[in-house]
């Protein structure tokens, strides 16, 4: 008996680690952003937020994040040209809903906001690194990278956008999720 009871343990500490494995993530969305009622406190800024929502490797979610992005353009050499300029952000946050319940949180650690004034759309790339997050994804941990395009919806009296439309993608590696009881649909 305490052969069987050995031997249960054991396949069920297997099968905690395989979900436990690194998991590559692929998700599309689209949505919208605009600046923020949040004030990040970051001296020579303008926060923005942006609401997505989509599907992917780990189920349809929605995604809210809010970020500081400088009002001064920076040198990057992936946006270089004389009809291109770059901003660099730090500072932000944001959570990723699943249709589970479950939530994924999510830290910026850098963003790239690179507008060619030639095109219609800004290209934007932000790298977050997962903080947790609850239900399967309350271990969680890995970095995503989101990639969008764009572009302006509405402008103030100013002629500045204020309002845009964007479409992209999350990719990157998601470590430490669980299944959860009675939650089949998720890989």
């Amino acid at each position: 008996m305490k052969y069987i009871a050995a031997m249960a343990l054991m396949l069920s500490l297997g099968a905690a680690s395989v979900y436990a494995q690194h998991q590559p993530v692929t998700m599309t969305f689209s949505g919208t952003g605009a600046p923020s009622t949040v004030n990040l406190l970051q001296p020579n800024s303008s926060d923005n937020e942006e609401n997505y929502a989509g599907d992917g490797t780990l189920g349809r979610f929605s995604f809210r994040d809010v970020r500081a992005i400088p009002n001064a353009p920076s040198p990057v050499s992936t946006c270089s040209g004389p009809t291109k300029i770059a901003f660099l952000g730090h500072v932000g946050g944001g959570v990723l809903r699943f249709h589970d319940g479950s939530l994924l949180t999510v830290s910026l650690t850098q963003s790239i906001d690179c507008i060619d004034f030639t095109s219609p759309a800004a290209t934007c790339v932000i790298n977050f690194m997962i903080t947790g997050g609850t239900g399967r994804f309350k271990n969680a941990t890995g970095l995503l990278t989101l990639t969008e395009s764009v572009v302006p919806l509405l402008f103030d009296t100013s002629g500045n956008p204020v309002f845009f439309t964007a479409t992209g993608q999350f990719t990157g590696t998601v470590s430490g999720i669980t299944k959860e009881p009675g939650h089949p649909e998720w890989p």
